[in-house]
């Protein structure tokens, strides 16, 4: 079988489809022939989804750090708000 499945495939085959995310890669749940999900195994997830580095590192490794971009802050007064 191969990486996309539909979901009643999914559905039926759910422990085969975490299994294949786990050792092959992200695999695609279709839904009326369009790509509804896609699953992955969890090492994967958090791999993508760890932070690396802090607020000032990014910035610091900016490519418009050295642009000369200038940024000037509105003089508008602030606006009112009702409580």
């Amino acid at each position: 079988m191969s990486d996309t499945w539909t979901v009643a495939e999914a559905k039926s085959k759910f422990s085969e489809v975490l299994e294949r995310a786990a050792k092959k890669g992200p695999q695609t749940v279709t839904k009326n022939g369009r790509v509804a999900a896609v699953v992955v195994g969890a090492d994967e997830w958090e791999r993508k989804t760890r932070r690396t580095g802090d607020l000032a590192e990014f910035l610091a490794a900016s490519p418009l750090r050295r642009s000369r971009l200038r940024v000037e802050r509105s003089k508008d007064r602030p606006r009112k708000v009702r409580l």
